[in-house]
């Protein structure tokens, strides 16, 4: 089981490594269009749709990590009120509607992305790109952070997680 655990955090590293390499490609893109643009009068048509494109696969690989880091956006003040016994119990609670959300982005995933696959189906754009390969991080982003839900709700519930506040010294 540990193996497993370390396979999915080395999955987790490597989207989300990938998801940084995405973003300097589209940062430094976007500042080539705007040189191309302004000081040579001949813009590149691509930058805009590839970056749309790179902000989705971004959100998508970068999920889980998130999660995994502590990155997700939570209502910590709400947090401080409980004690460590009810924030495991909230921490339950929150994994499994993330991990049934999550569970419903994977199953819409999977059916938009072979739908468009066994179409052919191509956005009808300057780049022309195969629909499918558009949407395939939904599915691949979906599930790896299913997985990293699935995992959370496990270590509450087990009480192997407790995800601290961080204020406990200073509120009490």
């Amino acid at each position: 089981m540990q193996r497993l655990l370390r396979i999915l955090d080395r999955i987790e590293d490597a989207m989300s490594f990938g998801a940084v390499l995405l973003l300097v490609a589209i940062t430094l893109a976007v500042c080539l269009e705007v040189f191309m643009r302004y000081v040579l009068n001949d813009p590149l048509v691509w930058v805009v749709e590839l970056s749309e494109y790179a902000l989705l696969y971004i959100c998508f690989l970068g999920a889980a990590w998130a999660l995994r880091e502590g990155n997700h956006v939570r209502v910590d003040i709400f947090l401080y009120a409980f004690s460590q016994r009810w924030r495991q119990r909230f921490g339950v609670v929150s994994s499994l509607l993330g991990l049934g959300i999550t569970l419903i982005l994977l199953i819409w995933g999977v059916g938009a992305t072979w739908e468009k696959y066994v179409t052919g189906a191509y956005n009808p754009t300057v780049v022309e790109f195969p629909s499918w390969i558009v949407l395939l991080c939904i599915p691949a982003g979906s599930l790896i952070l299913a997985l990293r839900f699935l995992r959370h709700t496990i270590e509450f519930a087990t009480g192997a997680r407790s995800d601290r506040t961080g204020y406990e010294t200073e509120i009490g």
